[in-house]
Formats: C-alpha cells, structure tokens, sequence
C-alpha cells in the first residue's frame, strides 16, 4: 500500500493524540483549580516517583523502595477518596485517546521493537481493501438484527428444510456469535455461508465484522474475484501490487470472502485459493486467523465447481450456514408500502 496513505493517517493520528492531551491538560487544570488537595497529591507523587527512580540509578541500597512504594500507594487511595466524594471519575485523569492501546500513536513497543497497531491496521484496511464493503457495520449490525424478516412458516416443498426460515436463521446466528465469542479458540470453525443473494449473508457477516472490531482485531473484506485478480497481479508483478497486500490477505485475523463462486476460475485462480484457505487454517507462528465465506452457490455446486481440496477444507474445518427463504429486499419493499 502506498507510504503517503500512511504517512497521512500517522499525520491524522498526532493530531488525535495532541487533542487527547490537551483536553486532558485543560480538563486536569479546571480540576485542580476547584480542588488544589487534588494537584498536591500529584505533585507529591510525582517526586516520590522521582526520587525512587533516582534511588534505583544511583544506588546500591534499595532499603527505601518500599518505604516509596508505600507512600505513593497511599497517596494514591487518598485522592481516589476526594474523587469519588466529589463525583469525578478516575477517567478525567487520563487522557481519553481514542485506541488505549497504542495511546493513538498508531504504534506498539515491545522489546525495543516496533509494530503497526491494529487501529492503524484497520484503517489502512479499509482505505486500500475495504472501500465501502465494511463501511455499513453502523447499520448492520446485531441491534439491528430483525427476525420479523423471516417467515415463521415452515415450507418443505419450496426450501426442502423441515424447520421455518426464522428458526434456521436464530440457528445461525448462535453459530455466528459463538464463533465471534470463541474467536481465539484455535477448534473454533470458520464459516461458511450458502443461499440466494438478498437472504442475509453479507449482513451477518458485517455483523460478525462490528464485533470483530471491538475486539481489537483486524478485518478484510474481499470479494472472492477482486482477492484472487489482487494476487494474480501480484504474482506476475502487474500495477505495482505489493507483497504488503497479498501477506495481508494471508495474515489478517479475520478475511472475509465475499461472493464465491462469481469470479472466472483457471488452474492458477485455483491453486491460489486453496493457498489461501489452507494457509489460513494452519494459524501460521501461533497466530489465529479465521475466515468467513459467502457464496450463492449449493455445497453440490461447490463440490462439482471447485478442486476436491478445497471442497474437503469447507466439510473439515467449516460450520456450513444454509441460508433459506423470501427475498428480503422484496419484503422490506412490502413493509415500506403500508
């Protein structure tokens, strides 16, 4: 991915971070000048921590550590005690960055060393890859998960299952959350998610994606053809594909493969696509990846359309969704009507 996108998004993240902290500066400020107890508790943490530091470099006794210890504990429980008799959360004495775990930096430090967090991660996602195919989780989502739109009805003629559409898609959805719930369990299946267009697949995969999310995690959407002509391109050195995008497709924690079946396959379509699922599955240096894909076609259609490989990884390592039932495009046009 280009290095102005992420020098820009770096750009954007200084000034996140230069905001949190002023405001925290500010909010401290008008604080400390309601309740100076406040700021001379600080102050005196402060040296006390100074002074242990200053113990530790230049000493060979470490005799007052704890007598510093103590007296910066206590001193900490006190001002939690004038904070709570004066209803002011412990939070106004942080500043309130938007990822706490690289403090909006958009970066992690870990043994001298330096890694992308995965907020930044994210973003540059969704700006290279996503576009707008992730963009809807703030309305597909699991709040907005509406059962009324599936029919109570059981109709073994028309869907060939013995169970209503309704009871089949609370079915599913127990699979999504404990797949969603058991996400770093390395036993937990992948998901695999088969109907007609309009039955809600992409919706509880953007629903699976929102929760994703807030687990700290990253998400990659792709439709199945768009993913394997990015890797044909980069396999052949075509505009300029980097190898940042293909390690990105293999590496993310959760890819989400969208309309397979649609893309124009050949030899090597299919040996990159079994590369994916299988590399994917074997959780590469301890790494958990999981994989959620959504089709139009039946398992027959996959079994006769896809290499055996591949077709054998969906029946081992996949909890198979069948989606089934109205429309609901054509449902929701009803309701508007009345």
């Amino acid at each position: 991915m280009p290095n102005t996108t992420l020098k820009d998004l770096l750009k954007e993240y200084e000034q996140k971070k230069l905001k949190a902290e002023s405001e925290f500066e500010n909010r401290k400020s008008q604080i400390y000048s309601k309740i100076p107890k406040l700021q001379e508790i600080d102050d005196t943490i402060n040296s006390y921590a100074l002074t242990q530091m200053q113990e530790i470099l230049h000493s060979n006794s470490y005799n007052n550590l704890n007598f510093f210890k103590d007296k910066i504990s206590s001193l900490k429980k006190e001002k939690e005690n004038i904070l709570k008799e004066n209803k002011i959360n412990l939070d106004s004495f942080k500043p309130n960055y938007e990822c706490t775990i690289c403090n909006d930096t958009g970066y992690i430090y870990n043994q001298n060393k330096s890694s992308l967090c995965n907020c930044i991660k994210q973003k540059l996602f969704d700006i290279e890859f996503n576009k707008s195919n992730i963009s809807n989780i703030e309305k597909e989502n699991f709040s907005t998960f509406n059962l009324d739109l599936y029919s109570n009805e059981i109709n073994f003629e028309k869907y060939n299952e013995k169970i209503s559409p309704r009871d089949n898609i609370l079915k599913i959805k127990e699979i999504a959350l404990n797949f969603i719930n058991n996400f770093n369990n390395q036993e937990e299946k992948n998901l695999l998610f088969t109907g007609n267009t309009g039955l809600g697949k992409t919706f509880l995969s953007n629903c699976i994606a929102s929760e994703i999310l807030k687990q700290g995690k990253t998400v990659l959407y792709q439709t199945s053809s768009n993913m394997l002509d990015i890797i044909i391109d980069y396999k052949f050195n075509k505009k300029n594909i980097s190898y940042d995008i293909y390690e990105n497709i293999l590496k993310v924690d959760l890819l989400i493969i969208d309309d397979l079946g649609t893309e124009c396959m050949n030899s090597m379509k299919f040996t990159e696509l079994f590369n994916i699922i299988n590399s994917r599955l074997l959780n590469q240096n301890n790494h958990i990846t999981k994989t959620i894909i959504s089709t139009n076609l039946t398992l027959k259609d996959l079994h006769d359309n896809y290499d055996g490989r591949i077709f054998s990884r969906f029946i081992g390592h996949y909890n198979i969704c069948k989606f089934f039932g109205e429309d609901i495009r054509f449902i929701k046009k009803r309701i508007n009507k009345f």
